[in-house]
């Protein structure tokens, strides 16, 4: 069991290690496209994007803004789109073996002992849980209809965009890998860290799976950050029984997974480059 502080100063050094690790894995892509992002420069980019992800409806300004960052530092348009796309998808397959390995590991306790209190809290919220769902279809047809693709803002030739395709090398792909799991390890690790704290806290299988399922939920949900949905799944049982603290561990696991990157990138955000560049990116006009 661990205190108070040192579970706090652990879930910040987790946090701090999340944000390096991805910083050092956009300048390693970069640098196989022959292009060069200094580290305050791929710090902004994670940063200034987390925030743009977390306040936007499915994350829509997300890429965009990470994009503008890239391009304020002196990436080429097309290079940074191609940075970008190799990010996702060296990203993905360490993120699919990780919820495998979870799964095969940790998913029958789970189900033990987390699913029932949580199907039985979705049967009592049944109508919100429709109305996410709801929400989800109609967001994605309009981001489909109204969001123009990121390839149509780039302007270049496919060709310009091929030849950096071939000029990434495929080993700086697999040293991304590390990094990737860094991130995810960190980010999942928040949760049972701070549950350390409880005197009868659930099993780690059960803070891993509902760890996991709670932040990569977010990817798909159509609220920004997944607010209410992953409250009510958190709230629900989806880690295990929190007890009387789960209200103060669910404020505490959003501050280190959400608002300090909120924080942050939104400070650095208008320090770089100011309140109109800003609502420019998350497409706000402004007013005449």
């Amino acid at each position: 069991m661990l205190s108070f502080f040192e579970a706090h100063a652990i879930c910040a050094g987790l946090t701090l290690s999340d944000y390096l690790a991805r910083a050092w894995r956009i300048q390693l892509l970069n640098r196989g496209l022959k292009h060069h992002l200094a580290f305050r420069d791929a710090i902004a980019v994670n940063l200034i994007g987390d925030a743009a992800c977390s306040l936007t409806p499915l994350r829509i300004a997300g890429e965009p803004v990470r994009l503008g960052v890239m391009l304020s530092a002196g990436v080429p348009p097309t290079a940074a789109f191609v940075a970008i796309t190799y990010e996702v998808l060296a990203a993905w397959p360490v993120i699919i073996m990780a919820a495998a390995f979870l799964l095969r590991r940790h998913a029958l306790e789970w189900w033990e002992g987390a699913a029932p209190g949580l199907l039985g809290a979705m049967r009592e919220a049944w109508p919100w849980v429709v109305a996410v769902a709801l929400l989800t279809v109609l967001i994605w047809i309009w981001v489909r209809r109204r969001v123009p693709s990121a390839g149509h803002h780039m302007g270049r030739p496919v060709k310009r965009m091929i030849v950096h395709w071939r000029r990434m090398p495929w080993t700086l792909l697999l040293a991304t890998a590390p990094l990737t799991f860094i991130n995810l390890a960190a980010r999942v690790a928040i949760l049972p860290v701070l549950a350390s704290t409880l005197p009868a806290a659930p099993s780690l299988s059960l803070l891993l799976i509902g760890s996991f399922a709670l932040l990569y939920s977010q990817l798909i949900l159509p609220t920004p950050s997944g607010a209410g949905a992953v409250e009510l799944g958190f709230l629900g049982g989806a880690a295990g029984n929190l007890g009387s603290s789960e209200t103060s561990l669910l404020f505490a696991w959003r501050f280190y997974t959400t608002f300090v990157g909120v924080i942050l990138g939104v400070a650095m955000g208008l320090h770089r480059f100011g309140w109109r560049a800003i609502k420019s990116w998350l497409g706000v006009t402004p007013r005449r």
